[in-house]
């Protein structure tokens, strides 16, 4: 079964050097949905560690639950998030949601 569209909780504002935690989850996918995060529509890695990119964010993404915790924010959380939830049947995505650090 497809996922249906997740829901899809993001903080509006978080001040810096603040947690944050993003949630994403829904129900109806059968097998279970993993879950992927998007920041202004670029992938964001589930390790941060393994990410190219020079990036100073430390947070941790977990695809099994939806949950994105940011341990420590920065102005360059900043940005549009938004998640999918996947399985084998098909996708959905929930609307992007500003967050402002």
């Amino acid at each position: 079964v497809k996922p249906m569209t997740p829901r899809c909780t993001v903080p509006k504002a978080v001040p810096v050097g603040k947690s944050a935690s993003l949630h994403c989850h829904e129900n109806e996918g059968f097998p279970k949905s993993t879950y992927s995060w998007y920041r202004n529509s670029e992938p964001l890695p589930p390790d941060t560690k393994s990410n190219a990119k020079p990036h100073n964010s430390s947070y941790t993404l977990n695809p099994a639950t939806g949950t994105l915790v940011f341990h420590a924010v920065h102005k360059g959380d900043t940005g549009r998030y938004s998640c999918i939830a996947t399985n084998d049947a098909g996708f959905a995505k929930c609307e992007e949601q500003e967050m402002e650090v």
